[in-house]
């Protein structure tokens, strides 16, 4: 039997950051998401101390190997807390945001994943955020962006300082006739305006990019958040924005990704259409951190891969892969390996191999709904990554994938919670150098306590990470 006390202690821990939330961001390198699912946007900041409180949370077991060598994937932490689905996931430094279509936003706290400070509810349901730097956008149903920031008088709240459209750019253009366009039949806006659900952001080079279900792609610039054009960009509506490399990605109900270039200052042009199968929405687009391959989900279960050229002015269709039997949802990447959450619940791990083929590795399961969103962490914790999912179930859910298991094991794996283990991790946080000291398994008790401490008998500041 396990007790339920401890001493817990708490550390800090002092890494590069950027202002949100006075936290640390995680770099975006070996990564690419889903564009409603977004990684903070560092532009770089002093140092900054963090201190962990820690507290309980609801699930803790971790990935074990079985007799036969293969590795089952269990959530390290299941994280409930939103009125309603959880719609969108960002990581940024220590922090995991999350949104719901129950028009909430939970900011949670790592390594102990605790529940840090909750805002947004009565702002509209929630499809998209991100975050630059000290501010956080995030994309609602009523057609509207609203800009975020921690408060001056306390840093772990949150308040409201700007919807866009500004009402500055409102009242600059509304007089003006030749600034209205028609949205539906005797009906006009503002072409600084979404006449529809706001359904994807992505943040590239200063400038907020944003999609909606009324087929238009949007571009603000951050440091004024004046709106700098409108694109009509699809002939359905936008369900996922991604931006690499100069190019910004749109994929759409009308089953086509484009690729978006800038021209001048403030206007882009189209530089290509990838297209898939026909009659067929695709939901989800990212692209691998080289901007080669962009991977696209698709609403009867596939993952589309295209190679693009060097100069990023063509692409051609490589790969299609049956990845699920009912729509993907979301996509996330880290390295070589891409993740895919769907409507059947599940998870699944793919590695890339030559030309564009992808290769399953792992299923996980648990989620009790689709599975909406997926975030990938680029460390190296313990020899793997951690992974977030959020679904419709209204969780989220925090998993340990390992990287050994999706390299040396092609068969399928699935989540089981008849056995619990435990993984103890050794390093000075979260980093290159980190790796498992150990499996304890056959605790028999899934609810443990996450310490996070510094151990008192070593010179240097080694902070360990246990299930107990």
């Amino acid at each position: 039997m396990v007790s339920t006390s401890m001493d817990l202690f708490v550390s800090e821990i002092t890494t590069p950051s950027t202002p949100l939330l006075f936290a640390a961001a995680t770099s975006t390198t070996g990564m690419s998401t889903s564009s409603s699912d977004s990684i903070c946007s560092s532009e770089g900041s002093p140092a900054t101390s963090f201190r962990f409180e820690l507290q309980d949370v609801e699930c803790h077991s971790y990935p074990s190997k079985s007799l036969s060598g293969a590795y089952s994937y269990r959530p390290l932490a299941v994280l409930s807390g939103h009125i309603g689905s959880v719609s969108c996931l960002a990581l940024c430094g220590e922090f995991i945001l999350s949104a719901s279509q129950g028009k909430d936003i939970i900011v949670w706290q790592q390594p102990d994943l605790r529940l840090f400070t909750k805002f947004g509810q009565g702002a509209g349901s929630v499809k998209a955020l991100v975050t630059v730097g000290s501010k956080v956008f995030t994309a609602h149903q009523d057609s509207r962006i609203r800009v975020w920031k921690v408060s001056r008088r306390s840093e772990n709240v949150f308040r409201l300082v700007d919807t866009l459209p500004t009402t500055k750019d409102y009242l600059g253009k509304f007089m003006k006739q030749s600034n209205y366009v028609q949205t539906r039949r005797h009906h006009k806006k503002l072409w600084i305006e979404h006449a529809d659900s706001i359904s994807c952001l992505t943040v590239y080079n200063g400038l907020v990019y944003s999609g909606s279900w009324d087929k238009t792609l949007k571009v603000w610039r951050i440091s004024d958040l004046k709106c700098l054009e409108s694109i009509k960009a699809h002939d359905d509506a936008i369900n996922a924005l991604v931006a690499c490399k100069g190019i910004v990605y749109s994929a759409s109900a009308d089953g086509k990704i484009k690729a978006w270039g800038k021209e001048g200052r403030n206007s882009h042009s189209l530089k290509g259409i990838l297209e898939g199968h026909k009659d067929v929405s695709l939901n989800s687009v990212i692209v691998s951190d080289d901007g080669k391959w962009v991977y696209g989900g698709a609403s009867d279960g596939f993952v589309m891969v295209w190679e693009g050229s060097h100069d990023f002015l063509s692409w051609k269709l490589v790969s299609e892969t049956k990845a699920h039997q009912m729509a993907v949802l979301c996509m996330c990447l880290t390295g070589e390996f891409l993740f895919s959450g769907s409507a059947d619940k599940s998870i699944r791990i793919w590695k890339r191999e030559a030309f564009g083929k992808l290769s399953k590795v792992g299923v996980i399961n648990g989620h009790e709904g689709p599975v909406k969103c997926l975030q990938a962490s680029p460390h190296n914790v313990g020899g793997g990554f951690m992974l977030y999912s959020g679904g419709l179930d209204k969780s989220v859910r925090v998993w340990w994938v390992p990287k050994q298991s999706a390299v040396q094991n092609t068969e399928e794996k699935s989540i089981s919670l008849s056995d619990a283990s435990t993984l103890i991790w050794h390093g000075s946080s979260i980093h290159e150098t980190d790796r498992p000291v150990s499996f304890v398994q056959n605790h028999h008790v899934l609810s443990a306590c996450l310490a996070f401490s510094l151990n008192p008998k070593t010179s240097d500041d080694t902070n360990y990470f246990r299930g107990i």
